[in-house]
């Protein structure tokens, strides 16, 4: 297993890796910002640069013409494996596996569930058929890692039954993520993992996982990545009357309701304006109330599933922070961990303003709940992934 080509399709981006015998040797993350297309590319150096949208959106070939240009690759055939993130519904989906037809149909089926992540899958892996054709590719699970949920948690409040026959459970995503933060983790503490560790994975997309023992045992996704805390265009948790009252209202098909409540709500629907972080915190500071809005809410309910979770695991040892907001945003954090102090959270306003875009600890010393910051490797964990399987 020499080369691995790794492809991570989110909700706000695409990035896209090459791993030679373990190491990293090439990253890149295609974003929109504001109105343009922005491609970073890092190799022996790093570049930033704009690409047009035809090249955004055939990002694949546009990737792997710069690693033949760059001489990391000499010939497609040098690329082993293909490792790619699978974000779907469905028990099927709970492991990793060789995409072959069968796994194809799967993908086609469930896109009665969750259309709109699964569309952009489809024609990734459509994409990468033609670009690198006869490269077995690794559907690497987003919700292995929660496959450990114990039945309180999986079931909701439906007909078991109807449950059962449907396959509607609570699946969890961002898995990838957690299990990367947890294997930082357990190097840190020199193999000995503390057992009750609640992980914050707060960027486009977001999500809260308690995990006991090194197991998920409850995460704030559920069927699909729609539930949870409010996120970047996601509405996150929502009364199931509030839905059907807003189709009604609104006139909408349940495709248009899908897409409503994942592309206009959340930080986007309740400021009016943006659904970055960074530019609500600007346009909070110059005034802007709906910014203030958005992101007190968002706030709000991460501190709610941390007190949930505190519950579910009675106590927690360490708290942590990851992802783009969670890994960069110090004022974030701040706002999150402030009066959680009777749970045991006190943060350390000096370390966690130091501590951004890199791992440390920024509680207090004589804080009860450790708090950290691990940046979540996904590319690397899922090369890990495909390297096992195909061996």
């Amino acid at each position: 297993m020499k080369k691995i080509f790794i492809t991570n399709i989110g909700s706000e981006s695409r990035k896209y890796a090459l791993y030679q015998d373990g190491e990293r040797v090439f990253f890149a993350h295609f974003e929109k910002e504001k109105d343009k297309f922005i491609v970073e590319l890092t190799s022996a150096s790093s570049e930033k640069k704009e690409v047009s949208p035809q090249e955004f959106e055939n990002s694949a070939e546009y990737i792997i013409t710069e690693l033949l240009s760059r001489k990391l690759i000499s010939d497609k055939n040098e690329i082993s494996a293909i490792g790619f993130r699978v974000v779907a519904p469905g028990s099927y989906f709970l492991q990793n596996k060789i995409i072959d037809g069968e796994y194809l149909g799967k993908l086609e089926k469930a896109k009665e569930q969750a259309s709109l992540h699964i569309d952009p899958m489809l024609a990734e892996l459509k994409a990468l058929g033609q670009v690198l054709p006869g490269i077995p590719v690794v559907g690497v699970s987003d919700s292995a890692f929660h496959g450990s949920l114990p039945a309180c948690a999986r079931f909701y409040g439906i007909p078991k039954k109807t449950a059962e026959e449907l396959d509607v459970f609570r699946f969890g995503y961002h898995g990838i993520s957690f299990e990367s933060v947890i294997g930082k983790l357990k190097n840190i503490y020199s193999g000995n993992l503390p057992e009750k560790i609640i992980v914050c994975h707060l960027g486009g997309g977001s999500s809260i996982t308690a995990i006991k023992g090194g197991k998920s045992i409850d995460t704030s996704m559920g069927f699909t990545p729609l539930e949870g805390v409010v996120m970047a265009n996601r509405a996150g948790d929502i009364d199931a009357g509030a839905m059907i009252y807003l189709s009604k209202k609104l006139g909408y098909e349940p495709d248009e309701m899908e897409n409503y409540l994942n592309t206009q709500c959340g930080l986007l629907g309740l400021s009016g304006r943006s659904n970055d972080v960074r530019e609500l915190l600007e346009m909070e500071k110059n005034g802007d109330e709906n910014a203030k809005l958005a992101l007190g809410v968002m706030v709000y309910k991460i501190k709610k599933y941390i007190g949930a979770y505190f519950a579910a695991l009675n106590g927690a040892n360490v708290l942590v922070f990851s992802a783009t907001i969670g890994e960069r945003s110090a004022i974030m954090r701040a706002r999150i961990c402030a009066e959680l102090e009777s749970m045991g959270i006190v943060l350390d306003d000096e370390k966690n303003n130091k501590t951004i875009s890199i791992d440390g600890f920024i509680g207090k010393d004589e804080s009860p709940v450790k708090i950290a910051v691990i940046t979540t490797d996904e590319m690397g964990q899922m090369a890990k992934e495909v390297v096992t399987l195909v061996k």
